[in-house]
């Protein structure tokens, strides 16, 4: 199939079709504490500060003639995900980091987002798994905080409202144990103003087959894609596991479903042990790892992905600077979602904004546009469930 190589993007920045809706034992250095930078220089100097020419070196591939660009240029950082959902900039904040958007209202310019992705919600009210539920660890940390929510219609009286009043569009990640779950869910949320899509997390057990996931599954990923397809007109994002072998047949059969965009990617199945030595850490044993260990992982499967569908991707993993946000553009990325840097640095989004429009002024680009798909081969490669990395 051939690899996706754009993304298509509005100039205005406007949403067609949308309402205008207002323990280690031993102890580590964090590895998501806030990485404090000196503003990008658009017209291509280089910094005299040690770190930020470090990072500078980082962000070009190769060495790149400065092209001296107005300071005042617009660049154009639209993108749209399908159905209608236009962004005004290709940085999302990850379900699951950011509350519901209220929380940090107050230290964020929440407005200057591309999108909101809500915390997980459920049809029916969850208090989550016991606890703990959240470690760190060397480049990361483990989560197990098991869906806690108020629950689908309590979150629509005590949100929506709010969202509605917002110009960045939010984005109701949306979770179930069986197909029945997520398409009542999603039928609940359709037509309730401040809504402006909805983010499938796949990643849960499918009563329906023994615990097994959806999203480790291409029939029973394709079949809960298909169900909500056809019960919601809402541009629909459906989030990928890499807990599985080869994923690209699971991106190609959701794809086929109906999704308009793919997430990549949720976190890594992991453990922690406890001080004692006698029993796994968290609570519920076993934990979803996230943070910076997690990128060249999400980085393979978005390579991998954006060669089989032709629906823009959306990657997740261990973004914490401009760098990493230009290296998933590379492998074909059209937006991506910063999540565990959050909770060190929730500043981190918007400030990424700005920081990409500066490096495309800087490159003499008017659009991002340009950025997607550069480290992406002519022809679809072969996948690393091959065995290819062990070749002599």
């Amino acid at each position: 199939m051939k690899a996706k190589r754009r993304v298509v993007t509005s100039a205005t920045g406007e949403r067609p079709g949308l309402a205008k809706r207002r323990p280690t034992v031993r102890r580590i250095k964090p590895a998501i504490a806030p990485v404090v930078r000196r503003a990008p220089d658009i017209r291509g100097a280089v910094s005299s500060n040690s770190a930020a020419s470090a990072t500078s070196t980082r962000i070009s591939a190769a060495p790149q003639k400065p092209v001296a660009t107005a300071p005042d240029v617009d660049v154009d950082l639209s993108v749209d995900l399908g159905r209608g959902l236009v962004l005004a900039n290709p940085i999302l904040v990850a379900s699951g980091t950011f509350g519901y958007g209220t929380e940090y209202a107050d230290v964020v310019e929440v407005q200057r987002l591309g999108a909101i992705c809500c915390k997980g919600t459920t049809l029916r009210p969850r208090i989550g798994n016991p606890t703990p539920r959240v470690t760190e660890t060397p480049g990361g940390m483990l989560n197990s905080i098991g869906l806690q929510n108020p629950g689908v219609d309590a979150v629509i009286a005590k949100y929506a409202e709010t969202w509605a009043g917002w110009q960045v569009p939010v984005i109701v990640n949306v979770a179930g144990e069986s197909v029945a779950d997520y398409v009542e869910v999603v039928r609940r949320l359709e037509g309730v103003p401040g809504i402006a899509g909805i983010e499938l997390n796949i990643s849960c057990p499918n009563v329906g087959k023994g615990g097994l996931q959806f999203a480790i599954d291409a029939d029973a990923a394709a079949g809960v894609t298909a169900a909500v397809r056809r019960a919601t007109d809402l541009p629909l994002l459906v989030k990928l596991s890499p807990n599985v072998a080869d994923v690209r047949p699971i991106a190609r059969a959701i794809a086929d479903a109906g999704a308009d965009a793919l997430t990549a990617i949720n976190t890594l199945s992991g453990i922690a042990v406890s001080p004692s030595r006698l029993r796994p850490l968290l609570g519920n044993t076993y934990g979803g790892l996230s943070g910076p260990a997690i990128k060249p992982v999400a980085l393979r499967i978005v390579y991998e992905v954006s060669q089989v569908v032709d629906i823009p991707v959306v990657a997740i993993g261990g973004v914490t600077e401009l760098a990493d946000v230009l290296d998933y553009l590379a492998v074909g990325a059209a937006a991506v979602q910063v999540g565990t840097a959050i909770f060190a640095d929730p500043t981190l989004p918007v400030r990424l904004v700005d920081e990409l429009a500066a490096e495309c002024r800087r490159r003499g680009l008017t659009s991002f546009a340009p950025l997607i798909g550069t480290a992406l081969p002519k022809r679809a490669a072969a996948p690393s469930s091959k065995g290819v990395e062990y070749r002599p």
